[in-house]
């Protein structure tokens, strides 16, 4: 029977991973460069392949450090998620968590089940409410930290992650042909309903405003009934949505950035330990899978790398 990986050696690769230096890793994980330079040949060794490769002067990863890479999070995580189990000094208490209602469908699955594993004591709350809404609970003490979509005319968030804003319609309907494009928008304040609304004025495109709602599930129904278009980032793609692009006449679109804001809170140790649960999460999390054949199964991915949606691809139904 092999020995087990050594989570010293884990944690070594994934800072040279996050970092793109040896030498940086070496600075995060308090040793010599050469003492993490042997770390790596060790690993290398137990793990029977070469896990970095030379591009000029920089080391990369190969195939199999990518590979690995994954299973490393995932054991580190482990590892801190057991110690905290047994830590008498546990975080305790309660905590005000805000997000829009889709992000909470893609995102909140994974976070609430990290941050419950290792913080049992700790109560969440979670207020579902788009992110105008949230920035003022903010603002006024109502929350202490919510995972908003980043806008800078709204007040600083830390962006924790990017995503494509994509067009969408059914996979059933053609829809997007019609002469004056029915659409299903956010509130009016909603920055992506503003954008999407430049593209097709600045494209002299005709579009009606056919329903508004701040509800996801909403936006999402009008959708897939075949009763309108909208504009979505990637994580919410859903099963029987089709993706459209230039070729269909519809513009490109801003990112989608999504950060984290925090509130004046008491208890800053737990809204430091959410705010990490949330990166990690979302660094863990990747989009609905598009494949030619097959089922959609969320399950699958929380640990898996997929290909970035295209035009006029089309998500699977269930």
């Amino acid at each position: 029977m092999k020995a087990p990986l050594d989570l010293d050696q884990l944690q070594t690769f994934v800072s040279i991973a996050d970092t793109g230096s040896f030498t940086r890793a070496a600075d995060e994980v308090h040793r010599t460069q050469s003492a993490v330079s042997m770390q790596m040949r060790r690993l290398e060794e137990r793990i029977g392949k070469a896990l970095f490769e030379k591009d000029g002067r920089m080391n990369k990863l190969t195939e199999e450090g990518e590979r690995l890479l994954s299973y490393a999070r995932r054991l580190l995580f482990l590892n801190r998620e057991t110690l905290a189990a047994f830590d008498d000094s546990r975080l305790e208490g309660t905590i005000r968590i805000g997000t829009p209602d889709d992000y909470a469908d893609r995102f909140l699955p994974e976070i609430m089940a990290r941050f419950a594993r290792s913080n049992p004591r700790v109560e969440l709350t979670v207020v579902c409410e788009p992110t105008p809404g949230l920035v003022e609970h903010i603002k006024r003490g109502n929350l202490d930290i919510a995972l908003v979509t980043h806008n800078d005319a709204r007040g600083q968030s830390e962006v924790v992650r990017r995503e494509p804003l994509l067009w969408v319609s059914s996979q059933n309907h053609a829809t997007h042909e019609e002469p004056v494009l029915p659409m299903a928008f956010g509130r009016p304040n909603c920055i992506w309903r503003r954008a999407a609304c430049d593209v097709l004025d600045r494209q002299n495109r005709d579009y009606r405003v056919l329903f508004s709602s701040f509800s996801a599930t909403v936006i999402a129904a009008a959708v897939l009934s075949g009763l309108a278009i909208s504009v979505l980032p990637e994580c919410a793609l859903r099963p029987g949505m089709r993706v459209l692009g230039d070729a269909d006449g519809f513009g490109a679109l801003p990112d989608c950035r999504i950060g984290i804001m925090r509130g004046q809170t008491s208890q800053p140790d737990i809204v430091d330990a959410l705010a990490r649960h949330i990166c990690e999460s979302l660094d863990n999390i990747t989009v609905p899978a598009v494949e030619e054949a097959g089922s959609f199964d969320f399950a699958a991915l929380p640990f898996t790398k997929m290909k970035r949606t295209r035009p006029n691809q089309i998500m699977p139904g269930w």
